[in-house]
């Protein structure tokens, strides 16, 4: 089976989009069929096209224009040209408006399946936006089959078409994402123990990803500040803050803030972010909007004590009290309760922890998430 895979973000891009487009064309590749990646680049000039091969993955990208219009004409005349080449058996879109509408569109236009993933993001705003909003219909209305990673947005995504939707959750390595020691070297490297000793040192709150507004960037650092004026603790950001308004934001608490401990490390490969989430005693994520959030579903299977908001998919996998804790979204007062009651209560964070583990790895596997695939790519007619 030849599987084109089209999305708007691929590794080393940053974000839950790249590292679930790789996870599934990883989990394709090692099942032994053939998968090209197709996806536009801002690094590339207009028409410029580069094709590698990362992780036994065919990865092609081409060069973005401006206008948005002229890189779907780009987009779509690459997958016909290189059908003609080496034909495909699906086109397989992650994420609903532009790569699912090419995906869409190609597979009409070529007499192939579809399929589209919905991810968080794109039902989440495509609504709001008239610019999208054709393509979000077309996609929704015209695809073989619509899958996406969380109830909730099945529930949004029936509200636009009278479908069905199929139910995929996100998948994590558990051999991997695992509980592990506190990496003691990585933490004196990042300042998380200077001017402490060992049996003082910080407490440490972290998040992980690109930390900006729809992540509860403001909701967090003003968290951050009340917890501290009752319990000495860092704040560890294993990833990036986004450019522009959200770095301004960040940037101005910082500089207003001089006496907090914060930490961010840059842009971490998945391959190396366990020894990351070893540093953490409490992990927050209080998303204002969200699909099925990777680094959630990796702290739960690293057996931290995980807060998050009521959100996206996290409702199908944190059970308030039992694996994790539920906190309203933009609560800051919750929040910082919530943090403080988790660092002077090891006992309840290794109980979350430890029951967070379990479901993740009795339900949230990369094997079950490539079967639910291969189920549909089936159910298409598809040979495998």
């Amino acid at each position: 089976m030849n599987i084109a895979l089209l999305s708007e973000k691929y590794t080393p891009d940053i974000g839950g989009l790249a590292i679930s487009t790789e996870r599934l064309a990883r989990l394709l590749t090692s099942a032994g069929y053939a998968v090209r990646v197709f996806c536009p680049s801002s690094n590339l000039l207009p028409s410029e096209k580069r094709t590698l091969t990362h992780s036994g993955v065919s990865v092609t990208r081409f060069g973005a224009h401006k206008r948005m219009d002229d890189t779907l004409v780009d987009w779509f005349e690459l997958i016909v040209v290189e059908h003609k080449r080496e034909p495909f058996d699906v086109l397989h879109a992650y994420f609903l408006t532009q790569a699912g509408f090419i995906a869409t569109y190609a597979g009409k236009d070529l007499n192939i399946p579809s399929v589209v993933s919905i991810r968080g993001n794109d039902i989440e705003r495509a609504a709001f936006d008239p610019s999208r909003f054709s393509h979000t219909m077309y996609a929704l209305q015209n695809a073989s089959a619509v899958t996406t990673n969380a109830s909730e947005l099945v529930k949004k995504a029936k509200a636009f078409v009278d479908r069905e939707i199929i139910l995929i959750p996100n998948g994590v390595d558990t051999e991997h994402f695992k509980p592990m020691e506190r990496n003691e070297l990585l933490a004196e490297t990042l300042g998380l123990n200077e001017g402490k000793k060992k049996e003082e040192r910080y407490s440490v709150v972290g998040f992980v990803g690109e930390l900006r507004e729809k992540k509860g960037l403001k909701t967090l650092l003003s968290a951050y500040t009340l917890v501290n004026k009752k319990h000495p603790v860092a704040l560890l950001i294993v990833g990036e803050v986004r450019s522009g308004e959200d770095k301004k934001v960040f940037d101005e608490f910082q500089i207003t803030n001089l006496q907090l401990p914060i930490i961010v490390t840059g842009y971490i490969s998945p391959g190396d972010l366990p020894v990351y989430y070893s540093l953490i005693d409490v992990f927050v994520h209080p998303s204002l909007r969200d699909g099925m959030p990777n680094a959630v579903l990796e702290a739960m299977a690293c057996e931290k004590a995980v807060i998050a908001t009521p959100v996206g998919g996290i409702l199908d996998v944190l059970e308030d009290g039992k694996n994790g804790v539920i906190v309203n979204v933009n609560d800051v007062n919750m929040l910082a309760e919530k943090i403080q009651e988790l660092l002077v209560n090891a006992e309840k964070r290794i109980s979350l922890g430890k029951n967070a583990r379990e479901l993740i790895v009795s339900r949230f596997t990369p094997a079950k998430e490539l079967e639910a695939n291969l189920e549909i790519y089936r159910k298409l007619g598809i040979s495998l």
